[in-house]
């Protein structure tokens, strides 16, 4: 049946996206994070001290879906979150520092799982791809 929309591009990547999520979610359960969540520590490790609209954009999350994701790792203790006027600040606490290491190993874990199955060179030139073809989307709008 999946036959019948091949050559579909939404069908496909909704099945791709879905397929990584898995993978994902597997290679991340060890620490108790979704990607998701790491992936917004991993980002304000790269710049701390941002606000959540600058975190929204950098996960290209909605502001509501950041403000949940912010509230859940504040109650685990790895972000903070103040507030300065209109803006609330999210930075990373000692805690959430710590498990960069962790999550860094979880995201060498992930990439190694795809591409044993697509190859290396493969799969750093599907990645490409996609974040061309992204652009380009993003552009059009």
């Amino acid at each position: 049946m999946e036959d019948q929309f091949c050559n579909c591009l939404y069908f496909s990547a909704n099945h791709l996206a879905r397929m990584m999520n898995k993978m994902a979610e597997e290679e991340f359960a060890p620490i108790g994070l979704s990607p998701t969540y790491a992936f917004m520590l991993m980002t304000l490790k790269n710049k701390d001290g941002l606000t959540q609209k600058e975190l929204s954009g950098a996960l290209n999350i909605a502001p509501s879906t950041s403000t949940r994701f912010v509230d859940k790792l504040e109650m685990k203790g790895l972000v903070t979150r103040k507030n300065e006027g209109k803006l609330s600040i999210v930075a990373l606490t000692d805690k959430g520092y710590g498990m960069q290491d962790e999550i860094s190993k979880c995201w060498k874990n992930l990439f190694k799982r795809y591409a044993d199955i697509m190859g290396e060179e493969q799969a750093r030139k599907f990645t490409l791809e996609v974040n061309e073809a992204n652009a380009l989307l993003e552009n059009k709008k």
